[in-house]
């Protein structure tokens, strides 16, 4: 009865998928695992932030629990201020050194307290992976200042700061023409205050991303960051082969004509102007990455008074890995993602475990942006509609992301999100596996091409467990302590649902039934690994 019961979900959910594509949202509270966090303050996101010394600071304690809500910090560095009511940390930290500092929120209900260590110092950025979101995967080349703003609204309002969401990313679409003081790349006519929209993301506590390509142009038809003259127009406005916002027009110009190395470098005039504008992450996009453009742009960004994330994309090449954790905190590990189970469950399981050997904290395989809530790539190919995932395929999706550590970038529209979303990106025991100190890869350690169960090693010496159903019917998958390395028994803890299931022996199996598609997230403590390696985790 209880295949039967399984099997009803699955095809249930299959058909409400297919009811979206009428407009409908459709009702996955049945769904929901993760626990209502408590009302008494709680203090989220990573125990480790890094920054250079002497540049504009900014981190936002992320506290969950009721408002108002007060805030107190203990050991901070000289230069840096606490603002007690929004949380928020600024100024400057002048000098580099590690600093143990601890953290409280309070409201009337309560206060907690939770260690951060700042590693102020040169390549101390990103010691865990982003959380954010980015506009292509929703808006593509329709963005505008009005969206990104109610983005970042939404992050307030929908509670996702509270636990560590931070990015805020304009990708391809926002580019005009070259001018200005530094003969930089402008914002077109949907952006009628850049400056003015990067100051209202930062007084939220959030920061700000932009987009550029090495090319002459970009993927969307977009001004790129080389030319074929001296000035840096781009010749198809001098054409007028190009709409009001400079972006070409494609049956008078082939798109493949503009995806080229021109002989004019304009990357040290964009990364002033990007300072200037407060940016706090860039998106570099081409393909195939080569060395030299990859180099060049960072050149550039370590320039500037500022520090600027420097990503990757897309589909980077084994061959320049090493290359890539020196010069980059983050790549793309493949093509643009779609919101279908072939094409996350491909990302997931067929193309990062050769990427095992390249992680570490400031250096991050990225398997592209996440497909959960409403998404869409185009008014024709894939209007915004919720995601054709299955709520279980959504669990998994979220749930191999973390075990990745790879960055958590949703691409989806907030203003339409609802209470099932919120429950996969407010859990903060899954975001703890992804934003764990150690930044450790997974290791497979089962799997028959019908499921895997991969394993990973956390700061408290606990091990995070990920069993994945990757079949079309439901499955019974488990594992036996000993045969990961632990000679204790050890107390299982599903994350999702927040609670202890089982204490198992370290010689007995444990074992429970997955759904089509799904996973079960597991951790065992104490964990204590008996000496045996679990894969290549750098």
């Amino acid at each position: 009865m209880k295949y039967l019961r399984a099997i009803s979900a699955f095809i249930a959910a299959s058909v409400a998928i297919s009811v979206t594509c009428a407009g409908q949202t459709p009702d996955y509270s049945e769904y929901i695992l993760t626990p209502k966090a408590p009302a008494t303050p709680r203090i989220n996101g990573p125990r480790v932030y890094g920054q250079s010394p002497d540049v504009d600071f900014l981190f936002k304690i992320p506290a969950s629990g009721e408002r108002p809500m007060t805030f107190s910090a203990k050991g901070l560095p000289k230069g840096l201020k606490l603002d007690p009511e929004t949380g928020i940390i600024s100024g400057r930290a002048r000098k580099a050194g590690s600093y143990n500092v601890t953290l409280t929120a309070t409201n009337s209900l309560g206060s907690d307290s939770k260690p951060l260590r700042l590693e102020i110092g040169e390549d101390k950025l990103l010691l865990t992976p982003p959380m954010g979101w980015s506009s292509w995967n929703c808006f593509g080349n329709t963005i505008s200042q009005e969206h990104a703003e109610a983005m970042a609204k939404a992050f307030i309002d929908l509670g996702l700061d509270q636990y560590g969401w931070s990015y805020i990313n304009l990708d391809d679409g926002w580019q005009y023409d070259r001018g200005g003081k530094y003969n930089a790349i402008m914002p077109n006519s949907k952006f009628p205050d850049m400056m003015g929209l990067s100051d209202y993301i930062h007084s939220l506590g959030l920061k700000f991303g932009i987009y550029s390509g090495p090319w002459l142009g970009t993927y969307a038809g977009h001004i790129g960051e080389t030319s074929d003259n001296p000035e840096g127009r781009a010749w198809w406005v001098e054409q007028g082969a190009c709409d009001e916002h400079h972006k070409v027009d494609r049956d008078v110009v082939p798109r493949d004509s503009l995806w080229r190395f021109e002989p004019y470098h304009f990357e040290l005039q964009d990364a002033k102007q990007w300072a200037e504008w407060k940016v706090d992450y860039m998106k570099y996009d081409w393909n195939p990455n080569d060395h030299y453009s990859l180099v060049e742009m960072y050149k550039a960004l370590q320039s500037v008074d500022r520090d600027i994330v420097y990503s990757i994309s897309n589909s980077a090449p084994l061959t320049l890995a090493a290359d890539l954790m020196e010069y980059a905190q983050l790549w793309r590990t493949t093509g643009d993602i779609r919101d279908t189970w072939k094409s996350v469950s491909d990302i997931a399981f067929k193309r990062q475990d050769v990427w095992a050997g390249y992680r570490r904290p400031g250096a991050w395989p990225d398997a592209d942006m996440m497909v959960l809530g409403c998404v869409g790539w185009g008014k024709y190919e894939h209007p915004i509609n919720p995601t054709r995932l299955t709520p279980d395929e959504q669990y998994s999706h979220m749930t191999m992301w973390c075990m990745l550590s790879s960055p958590l970038i949703l691409g989806c529209d907030l203003t339409r999100a609802d209470d099932f979303l919120l429950s996969l990106l407010t859990n903060d025991e899954v975001i703890a596996v992804n934003q764990d100190e150690l930044g450790l890869s997974p290791a497979k350690r089962y799997g028959d091409g019908t499921y895997a169960t991969y394993i990973k090693c956390l700061y408290d010496g606990s091990i995070a467990v990920a069993m994945f159903n990757l079949s079309d019917q439901p499955k019974t998958i488990g594992f036996i302590p000993l045969s990961l390395g632990l000679i204790e028994d050890q107390v299982v803890r599903d994350l999702w649902r927040q609670e202890d299931v089982a204490k198992v022996a370290f010689r007995e199996r444990w074992e429970c039934e997955v759904a089509p598609h799904g996973v079960r997230f597991l951790k065992l403590s104490p964990g204590s690994i008996n000496g045996k390696p679990l894969g290549k985790y750098r």
